[in-house]
């Protein structure tokens, strides 16, 4: 009961924020039935799906303050873990999903205890090649496709299957990633007051001082380590049944891990709605320059080019991202 009264405490944030929060809530949820395009419709759904990615990489990058590159391994491994199991031996994606969140926690865990004794730009390097090498491992791994990767055909299923989650119209997979995006808000604002949350701030501030008050640094950010990939890993078996077609370079690559990490930074890591700002900018930004500059106008390239630009931009104004930003507005008024 107390984690349930935690996790819907919102008395520490002002209430213009949770005005806008609410309206933003409201507006996502009624969403479907607005007048809107597939293409909108595929932004809305990434984004919520990135902001998940944001969330559990905060906890570990924003709380804990270490930079993680390497988020993409575990997209993978939750990803070709349904996929595997849905197309080889019919299993469900209710089954299958927690089955690849045990996966990539455990490999979490194989990984963590060595990385976690690196600092700084040590650990981020060590990060991103142990996600190289993972993914160069299933490229060449025939079981599950290798480079040609896996594909589910929904043409083998009967549609809508709620059971192995696939789907024709897009508005199923759209209220399914919304709630889970309510649930990781949810659990975000419970373990921002948790002990380990606390525990993390500590450690980020002064590890040595941490580790005085009687805090076991490196078993935290373990299990740290583990929460902020059980989020990752839900997301990419969600991933393989929206996507429907499931490669390396597509679910593993060094992009998708710096893009995680980007989102939660240039919206304020450390902060509660953080991810979810960035995973806002940069994913309408992501899709809809790429789509104009690139598609229409002929300007490959340019998007990314203007995308870093913002990001430069805003990070040399305000460390803290843009949730830094309001903070600062709002200490100045005051």
């Amino acid at each position: 009961m107390e984690v349930l009264n935690s996790a819907f405490d919102f008395k520490d944030f002002p209430r213009l924020d949770l005005t806008i929060a609410a309206l933003v809530a409201v507006f996502l949820a009624f969403f479907p039935v607005l007048p809107h395009s597939s293409f909108a419709m595929a932004t809305v759904i990434q984004f919520l799906m990135f902001s998940l990615y944001g969330m559990g990489w905060n906890t570990i990058g924003g709380y804990g303050g270490q930079v993680d590159l390497g988020k993409a391994q575990y997209v993978g491994i939750g990803a070709y873990t349904t996929a595997v199991m849905l197309t080889k031996w019919d299993i469900s994606f209710w089954f299958s999903m927690p089955v690849g969140v045990c996966f990539s926690v455990l490999w979490s865990f194989i990984l963590g205890y060595p990385l976690f004794r690196l600092k700084g730009h040590y650990f981020a390097i060590a990060t991103i090649a142990t996600s190289l090498v993972l993914k160069d491992l299933f490229e060449v791994w025939d079981f599950v496709g290798a480079a040609r990767g896996i594909e589910i055909s929904p043409i083998q299923f009967p549609s809508p299957d709620f059971i192995r989650l696939i789907f024709k119209e897009d508005v199923y997979y759209y209220y399914l990633i919304l709630i889970f995006f309510f649930i990781g808000i949810l659990y975000m604002n419970w373990f921002r007051k948790s002990r380990l949350g606390f525990q993390l701030r500590a450690i980020k501030d002064n590890e040595e001082v941490a580790r005085s008050l009687g805090i076991n640094v490196h078993w935290a950010k373990i299990r740290t380590y583990a929460i902020a990939t059980a989020f990752v890993s839900v997301v990419g078996s969600f991933h393989a049944c929206y996507i429907k077609n499931i490669e390396p370079e597509d679910t593993m690559s060094l992009d998708i891990s710096i893009l995680i990490a980007l989102m939660a930074m240039l919206g304020g890591a450390g902060s509660l709605w953080g991810p979810i700002i960035g995973a806002g900018i940069l994913i309408p930004l992501k899709s809809y320059l790429k789509e104009w500059l690139g598609a229409r106008a002929g300007l490959i390239g340019i998007d990314l080019i203007i995308y870093a630009l913002i990001i430069m931009a805003i990070s040399a104004f305000e460390p803290r991202g843009i949730w830094g930003i309001v903070q600062k507005i709002r200490r100045r008024r005051r």
